[in-house]
């Protein structure tokens, strides 16, 4: 199978490239190799590969930039995926496209299902809903994956920029009343290729599904966990003051709690998705 995978560079684009590898064979673009912004190149690129399968883990994710930026992360989030799904459909091939737990207003007092209605606070949000939308409203068959909470041990992240501050600072103040599931990017990208191995042999995946880890915490919290996990090496470990969300302002407004119920994708593929905590200890033994 010839897999198209956008946005390598990525934190779930880069661990995607080893575990699809036992799919098939693997084009991998980065930001350089193919502009999301630039309609006509997507349509040709995918014209010219004629991928068996699409997945995109390219997006505009600088959700406070985003307010500045709404046409540009409008083109990438949301109509991007738009004319993917219509091209995958014109080669009959299947696309995986990842959304985000910011898709909801975070006001519900229970974790959220695909059944809840999204009304997204912020312009990142209501882009990747529009992504999520564009491609729905096509004839492809997709597999959308709402996550949240990336991390990794590359590129721009809560848990390397706690890492960072640990070794500048005596004291962190950390928001501690926004909750949601610190998810660990090589998951996401390891569930996604058992989905995709699972789904070839029964063909049944299809729509949005929630994968984030199980459980929840606040950025305090997960803070918490960074800092008992893997101490600053050197210096003492700083003083973590937990605030509110008023005592830190943002650009963009965030969910108060976005913790997203994964039973259905558990179901549907017979995986079981770890514990928040458990994955953190993995990604930074």
């Amino acid at each position: 199978m010839k897999i198209l995978l956008l946005g390598k560079n990525g934190q779930v684009g880069w661990e995607l490239q080893r575990t699809l590898a036992p799919l098939g064979e693997i084009i991998a673009l980065g930001r350089r190799e193919l502009d999301l912004a630039d309609q006509q190149a997507i349509r040709n690129t995918v014209r010219r590969i004629k991928p068996e399968l699409i997945v995109n883990a390219a997006a505009y994710t600088a959700v406070d930039k985003a307010k500045e930026e709404p046409e540009l992360a409008m083109a990438i989030n949301g109509i991007a995926p738009g004319i993917l799904a219509e091209e995958a459909a014109l080669i009959k091939a299947p696309i995986v496209h990842y959304s985000t737990d910011y898709v909801f207003d975070g006001t519900k007092n229970e974790s959220y299902t695909e059944q809840d209605t999204p009304n997204p606070i912020n312009v990142y949000g209501r882009t990747k809903l529009a992504g999520e939308k564009a491609i729905m409203e096509t004839e492809c068959r997709c597999l959308i994956l709402r996550t949240s909470w990336v991390y990794s041990l590359r590129g721009s992240n809560f848990l390397l920029t706690m890492q960072r501050l640990f070794k500048e600072r005596d004291e962190l103040q950390v928001v501690s009343d926004q909750f949601g599931s610190p998810t660990w990017a090589r998951m996401i990208a390891e569930a996604t290729a058992q989905a995709l191995a699972f789904d070839r042999a029964n063909r049944t995946l299809h729509g949005v599904f929630h994968l984030s880890a199980t459980g929840q915490t606040s950025w305090h919290g997960f803070a918490e966990a960074i800092l008992k996990i893997a101490p600053p090496v050197g210096s003492a470990p700083p003083r973590l003051k937990a605030i509110n969300t008023t005592e830190y302002k943002t650009a963009a407004a965030r969910p108060k709690s976005s913790v997203m119920n994964c039973s259905i994708f558990e179901a549907a593929t017979g995986l079981k998705i770890p514990e928040w905590q458990d994955l953190l200890v993995l990604a930074l033994q």
